[in-house]
């Protein structure tokens, strides 16, 4: 099942997606019909870095023996076909294929065997990053932290296994990345019984759970898509924004 939020005619709604038909509340629209926004409204994005083994590789590190956590900021969410804003403080800026568990209950020292219960489903994220600020400051606020560095999207899918998905990127069309999440070093399970370890995650909020290799730079007017199998292709465009 699909669950979306959107808005039409100026008011938000939930409902669920089946085929290019959404239901909710009792009446049916288009699909084309609504503006799709955000799928989940976290309080907090809790992302994991490093969490590929190709990717590990691709970067010459060792494998990390517990997850590497981060956060990125409820104000960096946006939803699909958005723009990214590229700020001005920084002279590059790279995309980030990952997949989102989306919390459905308060949890707090869950189990990996009882994860499963506590997640609503799963969704596409774009861990969009300033690489040059991420390298200038020596850890990864500023530069995971910008309004618009959040895309998550299109849609919620609930009835979904997580252990074996092929996630890709594309950047104006051109496969970027491409790998599955059979490759994962610390499985959905695992990084919910250890995030929850460390903090409450809330209803809403998004574990997102690391990208493979072959992440690159974006400039304005590009356009970055990220598709994972079994739930769809979240697509965002690029443009310049002011200050920061």
């Amino acid at each position: 099942m699909k669950l979306v939020r959107f808005q039409y005619k100026d008011k938000v709604y939930k409902g669920i997606l089946e085929g290019d038909r959404i239901s909710a509340d009792g009446v049916v629209s288009r699909l084309e019909d609504v503006l799709l926004l955000p799928p989940a409204v976290p309080s907090k994005i809790v992302s994991v870095g490093l969490n590929y083994v190709d990717h590990a590789k691709e970067l010459d590190m060792a494998v990390p023996d517990e997850p590497i956590l981060f956060i990125k900021p409820s104000t960096a969410v946006i939803g699909p076909r958005e723009s990214i804003l590229y700020p001005a403080s920084s002279q590059r800026v790279d995309y980030e294929a990952e997949l989102g568990i989306v919390i459905k209950d308060t949890a707090r020292y869950v189990s990996a065997e009882e994860a499963a219960s506590y997640i609503e489903g799963y969704t596409c994220v774009n861990d969009v990053t300033a690489r040059d600020l991420q390298e200038k400051d020596g850890q990864w606020s500023r530069a995971k932290s910008f309004d618009t560095f959040a895309p998550i999207g299109p849609w919620i899918e609930t009835d979904l296994d997580p252990a074996d998905l092929g996630i890709r990127s594309f950047l104006n069309g051109e496969l970027k990345q491409d790998s599955r999440t059979s490759r994962f070093i610390f499985n959905v399970p695992q990084l919910v019984e250890f995030i929850s370890a460390v903090m409450t995650l809330l209803p809403g909020d998004i574990i997102s759970t690391g990208t493979p290799p072959g992440v690159g730079s974006m400039e304005p007017g590009d356009e970055i898509t990220i598709e994972i199998e079994g739930i769809g292709r979240l697509v965002n465009k690029v443009a310049m924004g002011s200050g920061g």
